[in-house]
């Protein structure tokens, strides 16, 4: 089992559910952002996304936009958020998912690129723009590598494509739960325990919900039919207002516990 099934199969045993939290590589910079993920992993995280900063982040909002800016501002790289997992899993053996855009991939070479992420401790990956039908080249290269595929499907995606993701994939499956752009929200869309019961219904993976969580009562509201929730701008907001302030990374471990105690 993968450390991401690892998780998921205590979380099941335990009755409790996951937390899944998105950070972006070098932001504040590449120390603060190594700080910061440390203390979303002491702060209860069952996982790490962390994403690899790209130009042009067509499904993500201002947020996480501007914590790209920053990040490959102060010289980020696909090669550097790498290294920066691997000092990350010298402290922890929080399980990390890659997130990104295909570009950055595709110009490291994915070959070599699934390789070095599983050698740097990664252990899935997620593909933001990369659709399922055209996955034929990094989806087998990434579990080649013994890294977790993990598909995304959307409100709009019918049983059918639900299904074809689900068998895909593996690790979990990625929820989005609104049909738009990453970015903290003041509340859930009406339809999304349908959705995800609908979701649930045709996958044999765990459901993580995402997109829109910004505090504990949303989290606990996006688990009540899902086995986990996904925060990925609310903390990087926190990031924004930190920076590399030392109080930062635990303000960062006090806010990911009040995710998990909610979600309990």
């Amino acid at each position: 089992m993968s450390r991401i099934e690892q998780a998921f199969a205590r979380l099941g045993k335990s009755g409790d559910k996951g937390l899944v939290v998105y950070l972006t590589a070098g932001d504040p910079n590449r120390r603060g952002s190594l700080a910061y993920l440390c203390g979303a992993a002491e702060g209860g995280a069952d996982i790490l996304e962390v994403g690899i900063p790209f130009s042009d982040p067509m499904a993500d909002g201002p947020t996480i936009q501007a914590a790209f800016r920053r990040s490959l501002a102060g010289g980020m790289t696909t090669g550097r958020a790498l290294s920066l997992v691997s000092s990350f899993r010298k402290k922890h053996d929080t399980p990390v998912v890659i997130f990104g855009y295909y570009n950055p991939f595709l110009q490291y070479g994915i070959r070599d690129f699934c390789r070095d992420a599983r050698s740097a401790g990664a252990d899935g990956i997620l593909v933001v723009d990369l659709p399922l039908e055209e996955g034929g080249e990094m989806t087998p290269e990434a579990k080649r590598s013994g890294l977790d595929w993990i598909p995304l499907v959307s409100p709009t995606s019918g049983g059918d494509r639900v299904r074809r993701a689900a068998a895909v994939g593996s690790g979990f499956l990625y929820l989005i739960s609104v049909t738009g752009i990453t970015g903290a929200r003041k509340s859930l869309p009406p339809r999304l325990p349908e959705w995800t019961r609908e979701v649930k219904a045709q996958s044999r993976l765990p459901v993580a919900v995402g997109f829109g969580i910004s505090h504990p009562a949303m989290a606990k509201k996006a688990v009540t039919h899902a086995d986990a929730a996904v925060v990925g701008s609310a903390c990087v907001r926190m990031v924004e207002r930190y920076g590399t302030s030392r109080q930062g990374p635990g303000a960062l471990r006090r806010f990911v516990q009040s995710l998990k105690k909610a979600m309990r």
